[in-house]
């Protein structure tokens, strides 16, 4: 995942540098509300190109999701070693619906 490590070094490197006109330095600008409001749109998108079953709009969206998602990370000033520590620590375990906490609905 050498690009995914690229792209956060990138990410990480706006945030301490600005660059004039970068889209990444907009999103820290505008703050956390935008970058949520990023994640739930490309989000979304995820759905809608996997309801239309046309992959290739699934991995453009995708790739959007997960843009956003890492310029959440660096605003919170999580690492892709944390997170990668954290899937780890759930691998091999078993998960049951449950186990899961149940949403209640009114």
């Amino acid at each position: 995942m050498e690009a995914l490590e690229r792209l956060m070094t990138e990410i990480n490197q706006r945030k301490i540098t600005p660059k004039t006109g970068s889209y990444t330095n907009y999103l820290f600008d505008k703050g956390q509300d935008k970058i949520l409001k990023k994640i739930g749109e490309e989000a979304t998108e995820v759905v809608i190109a996997a309801k239309n079953n046309d992959k290739p709009e699934i991995l453009l969206e995708i790739a959007d999701l997960m843009y956003h998602v890492m310029v959440l990370l660096a605003e919170k000033d999580i690492t892709l070693a944390e997170l990668e520590a954290e899937l780890q620590s759930r691998e091999g375990k078993l998960s049951k619906t449950t186990d899961r906490k149940e949403i209640k609905t009114l």
